[in-house]
Protein backbone atom coordinates (compact mmCIF):
# COMPACT_ATOMS: atom_id res chain seq x y z
CA UNK A 1 0.00 0.00 0.00
CA UNK A 2 1.52 3.32 -1.14
CA UNK A 3 0.53 6.64 0.47
CA UNK A 4 0.69 9.94 -1.37
CA UNK A 5 3.01 12.14 0.66
CA UNK A 6 6.11 14.31 0.31
CA UNK A 7 9.46 12.81 1.13
CA UNK A 8 11.91 14.52 3.43
CA UNK A 9 14.16 15.35 0.48
CA UNK A 10 11.30 17.05 -1.40
CA UNK A 11 10.43 19.15 1.65
CA UNK A 12 14.08 20.13 2.11
CA UNK A 13 14.31 21.17 -1.55
CA UNK A 14 11.24 23.41 -1.17
CA UNK A 15 12.70 25.05 1.96
CA UNK A 16 16.03 25.63 0.19
CA UNK A 17 14.31 27.15 -2.85
CA UNK A 18 12.25 29.48 -0.64
CA UNK A 19 15.41 30.49 1.24
CA UNK A 20 17.30 31.27 -1.98
CA UNK A 21 14.40 33.29 -3.40
CA UNK A 22 13.97 35.31 -0.21
CA UNK A 23 17.73 35.98 -0.07
CA UNK A 24 17.51 37.43 -3.59
CA UNK A 25 14.34 39.49 -3.06
CA UNK A 26 14.71 40.87 0.48
CA UNK A 27 17.71 43.16 -0.15
CA UNK A 28 15.76 44.87 -2.92
CA UNK A 29 12.79 45.57 -0.64
CA UNK A 30 14.77 46.87 2.32
CA UNK A 31 14.93 50.66 2.27
CA UNK A 32 11.84 51.06 0.08
CA UNK A 33 9.69 52.20 2.99
CA UNK A 34 11.83 55.31 3.45
CA UNK A 35 11.61 56.05 -0.27
CA UNK A 36 7.83 55.69 -0.07
CA UNK A 37 7.68 58.16 2.84
CA UNK A 38 9.78 60.66 0.92
CA UNK A 39 7.51 60.29 -2.12
CA UNK A 40 4.40 60.78 0.04
CA UNK A 41 5.86 63.94 1.62
CA UNK A 42 6.73 65.28 -1.84
CA UNK A 43 3.19 64.57 -3.03
CA UNK A 44 1.77 66.47 -0.04
CA UNK A 45 4.12 69.43 -0.43
CA UNK A 46 3.74 69.83 -4.19
CA UNK A 47 0.24 68.40 -4.49
CA UNK A 48 -2.40 68.19 -1.77
CA UNK A 49 -1.29 71.02 0.51
CA UNK A 50 -0.15 73.22 -2.40
CA UNK A 51 -3.60 72.91 -3.98
CA UNK A 52 -5.29 73.81 -0.69
CA UNK A 53 -2.99 76.82 -0.29
CA UNK A 54 -3.72 77.96 -3.85
CA UNK A 55 -7.49 77.57 -3.31
CA UNK A 56 -7.23 79.67 -0.15
CA UNK A 57 -5.27 82.30 -2.10
CA UNK A 58 -7.84 82.34 -4.91
CA UNK A 59 -10.72 82.82 -2.46
CA UNK A 60 -9.15 85.36 -0.10
CA UNK A 61 -6.57 87.10 -2.28
CA UNK A 62 -3.51 86.02 -0.29
CA UNK A 63 -1.90 82.96 1.25
CA UNK A 64 -2.68 82.10 4.88
CA UNK A 65 -0.51 83.19 7.80
CA UNK A 66 -0.36 79.60 9.07
CA UNK A 67 -1.46 76.14 7.89
CA UNK A 68 -4.23 75.98 10.50
CA UNK A 69 -6.02 78.71 8.53
CA UNK A 70 -6.76 76.09 5.87
CA UNK A 71 -9.02 74.28 8.34
CA UNK A 72 -10.42 77.13 10.42
CA UNK A 73 -11.61 80.50 9.23
CA UNK A 74 -9.05 83.12 10.27
CA UNK A 75 -11.80 85.76 10.21
CA UNK A 76 -12.03 86.45 6.50
CA UNK A 77 -15.36 86.97 4.75
CA UNK A 78 -14.16 85.39 1.49
CA UNK A 79 -13.03 82.16 3.23
CA UNK A 80 -14.83 79.17 1.66
CA UNK A 81 -13.07 76.36 3.52
CA UNK A 82 -12.16 74.15 5.10
CA UNK A 83 -9.57 73.51 2.45
CA UNK A 84 -8.13 70.45 4.24
CA UNK A 85 -10.04 67.82 6.22
CA UNK A 86 -7.33 67.30 8.85
CA UNK A 87 -4.13 68.89 10.06
CA UNK A 88 -1.41 68.11 7.54
CA UNK A 89 1.36 65.94 8.98
CA UNK A 90 4.33 64.51 7.17
CA UNK A 91 4.75 60.72 6.86
CA UNK A 92 6.88 60.74 10.02
CA UNK A 93 3.97 62.17 12.04
CA UNK A 94 5.24 65.76 12.40
CA UNK A 95 3.72 69.03 11.26
CA UNK A 96 4.93 70.44 7.98
CA UNK A 97 6.91 73.66 8.35
CA UNK A 98 5.07 76.54 6.69
CA UNK A 99 6.35 80.07 6.29
CA UNK A 100 4.66 82.91 4.47
CA UNK A 101 7.53 84.53 2.57
CA UNK A 102 5.59 87.45 1.08
CA UNK A 103 1.94 88.40 1.36
CA UNK A 104 -0.51 89.94 -1.07
CA UNK A 105 -1.98 88.74 -4.35
CA UNK A 106 1.41 87.59 -5.65
CA UNK A 107 2.50 86.11 -2.31
CA UNK A 108 4.93 83.27 -1.84
CA UNK A 109 5.29 80.58 0.78
CA UNK A 110 7.78 77.94 1.85
CA UNK A 111 6.49 74.50 2.82
CA UNK A 112 8.93 71.87 4.10
CA UNK A 113 9.35 68.56 5.88
CA UNK A 114 12.56 67.80 7.77
CA UNK A 115 12.38 64.14 6.78
CA UNK A 116 13.12 61.21 9.03
CA UNK A 117 15.90 62.81 11.08
CA UNK A 118 14.02 66.01 12.13
CA UNK A 119 17.04 68.11 11.18
CA UNK A 120 18.25 70.20 8.28
CA UNK A 121 20.00 67.59 6.17
CA UNK A 122 19.92 65.90 2.79
CA UNK A 123 16.52 64.29 3.28
CA UNK A 124 14.62 67.58 3.67
CA UNK A 125 11.82 68.21 1.20
CA UNK A 126 10.59 71.71 0.29
CA UNK A 127 8.43 73.30 -2.38
CA UNK A 128 11.32 75.47 -3.59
Amino acid sequence: MRKNAFTLIELMLVVIIIGVLSAMVMPRLVGRSEQARMAAAGADINGNIAIALDMFQLDTGEYPEKLEDLRQNPGRDAWKGPYLKKDPKDPWGRQYKYELVSSGAEGEYKLCSDGADEADSGDDLCNE
